[in-house]
């Protein structure tokens, strides 16, 4: 059995579970998420927690069984609390702007880059430089955040660049600096 899927999940108040055969529904103040579960897998909701136990001792399932526990614990975080990923434009004249719903970004290119906003994702801009992406489900605010990222990836010789509030970019040594020290 996985350690990870023996522990239970606490269910706040505010927060409806509903499940119907291999099928959860969790509602809150932010939003609802469903999700299925495998058919491998039992979903018991009693006392304010849900407890998951999978029917057969097999690998697979054990897998599951940790993977499902995560998956509704992110759930019921997701529309209780919401999650969010911060995103930092570094480089001159790069910089984002909000155009109705959508994020007009500009990040070294000959025109601006326009970001249509997903259905259930907001976007905060405390300054021109940084964006808040915010949602319910942690894998979709995830993805739209590496999404906003690729249109320019911090490149590793100046830094400039889309990056994730407290990503690391290790920098490498230009060519002026590298011949220097021990060319010909």
């Amino acid at each position: 059995m996985s350690r990870v899927g023996k522990k239970p999940i606490l269910v706040p108040s505010g927060v409806e579970i509903n499940i119907d055969k291999n099928s959860v529904t969790v509602k809150g103040k932010l939003g609802q998420l469903k999700h299925e579960v495998d058919e491998g897998i039992k979903v018991d909701y009693s006392q304010g927690q849900i407890v998951l136990s999978p029917f057969s001792d097999s690998k697979r399932l054990a897998g599951m069984h940790g993977l499902y526990r995560n998956l509704l614990s992110n759930m019921v975080t997701g529309v209780n609390e919401g999650f969010e990923k911060t995103l930092k434009i570094i480089g001159v004249g790069y910089r984002a702007s909000k155009k109705g719903e959508d994020l007009e970004i500009l990040a070294g290119y000959s025109n601006p880059v326009i970001f249509k906003k997903p259905q259930d994702i907001s976007f905060e801009m405390p300054d021109n430089t940084t964006i808040v992406v915010k949602g319910i489900d942690k894998q979709r605010v995830g993805q739209v955040a590496a999404d906003i990222r690729d249109i320019r990836k911090p490149e590793p010789y100046k830094g400039k660049g889309i990056r994730y509030l407290n990503e690391a970019v290790r920098k490498k040594v230009g060519k002026a600096a590298s011949s220097a020290k021990g060319g010909k």
